[in-house]
């Protein structure tokens, strides 16, 4: 992520998956934090395409 706008994309794009109650996306870090029951690959699925990558940690 380069930009703030990323960082809100991101952030509404895991928001959006069933079971992610919170979600902190930090720009600095390009990390995102995601709490909650969402399965890691659902968030992962809902990043594909858009250019970002995502793993568990």
């Amino acid at each position: 992520m380069t930009c703030i706008g990323c960082a809100s994309a991101v952030k509404r794009l895991l928001s959006n998956v069933p079971g992610a109650l919170e979600v902190d996306v930090d720009l600095d870090s390009g990390r995102a934090l995601v709490a909650g029951t969402a399965r890691a690959e659902a968030l992962i699925a809902a990043l594909q395409g858009t250019g970002y990558t995502a793993r568990p940690a």
